[in-house]
C-alpha cells in the first residue's frame, strides 16, 4: 500500500508554477523568480479563462493543505456543499479541521508535508489517544498534542523554537505541554494564509 504522506510533486515547483510564495517561507523560489518550472523560463503574462482561473485556485488550495489527491479533495467539497451556509466557508472548514493542518498552523513542525509524516509516524495524539490518519477531522474543544518522547525531536525543538507562522485565533497553543486546542470553527478571514486563495472559484470549477 502506498505511504499516503508522500506528496506527488516537490512543493517546491508548486510554488513556482503557481508563481506565490504559498507557504510563505524564506527558502521560497519564487522570491528570486516568480515563473514556473522549465528550461524555457517565462512565457509572458497570458490571460486565463475562468476555467482556467478556476483550475489554479483549486490546485492552489488542493496544494497548500499538502497536495491533497483529486478523489479526496471533491469528497471534500461535496460535503461543503452539502452542509448548511456558504460553501466556499464549509470547504475551509473542513480543511481548517483537518488533524494535519493543526499540527502545521501549531508550528509543531515546519511543513504541511512534515505535519503529515509526523502523524503518520504516531506522534501525536487527540484528547489523549495516538491517532495517526492526517486527514482526521478535528471537533471544536479537541486538544492535539505531541507524545512525551517526541517533543525532543530536533525537527519540532527547532519549528517550536522559531515559530515561523502566526498561531490563528481558533488555536489555542501552549508551548509548555506541546499542545493546541481547537476553540471553534474558523471564519475565512482569519485563517492566516500567505497568498490570497480564493475558494469561491474552487466551488465554481466543482459546481460547472
Amino acid at each position: 500500500m502506498a505511504n499516503s504522506s508522500v506528496r506527488k510533486k516537490p512543493k517546491n515547483k508548486l510554488s513556482r508554477q503557481m508563481g506565490e510564495n504559498i507557504w510563505g517561507r524564506e527558502n521560497c523560489p519564487t522570491a528570486n523568480r516568480v515563473y514556473g518550472p522549465g528550461q524555457h523560463g517565462p512565457k509572458g503574462n497570458r490571460r486565463r479563462s475562468d476555467y482556467g482561473v478556476q483550475l489554479r485556485e483549486k490546485q492552489k488550495l488542493k496544494g497548500y493543505y499538502g497536495n491533497i489527491g483529486e478523489k479526496q479533495f471533491r469528497n471534500i467539497f461535496k460535503e461543503a456543499f452539502a452542509k448548511k451556509g456558504d460553501t466556499s466557508e464549509n470547504l475551509l472548514i473542513l480543511l481548517e479541521s483537518r488533524l494535519d493542518a493543526i499540527v502545521y498552523r501549531s508550528n509543531f513542525v515546519a511543513t504541511v508535508f512534515a505535519a503529515r509524516q509526523f502523524i503518520n509516524h504516531k506522534h501525536v495524539r487527540v484528547n489523549g489517544t495516538i491517532v495517526n490518519i492526517p486527514s482526521y477531522r478535528c471537533k471544536p474543544g479537541d486538544i492535539v498534542d505531541i507524545k512525551e518522547k517526541s517533543r525532543n525531536l530536533g525537527f519540532v525543538i527547532e519549528s517550536t523554537t522559531k515559530l515561523e507562522r502566526d498561531v490563528p485565533e481558533y488555536l489555542n497553543l501552549d508551548l509548555k505541554t506541546f499542545s493546541t486546542t481547537y476553540t471553534r470553527f474558523p471564519s475565512s478571514d482569519e485563517i492566516p494564509y500567505a497568498t490570497i486563495m480564493s475558494p469561491k472559484d474552487v466551488v465554481e470549477f466543482y459546481s460547472r
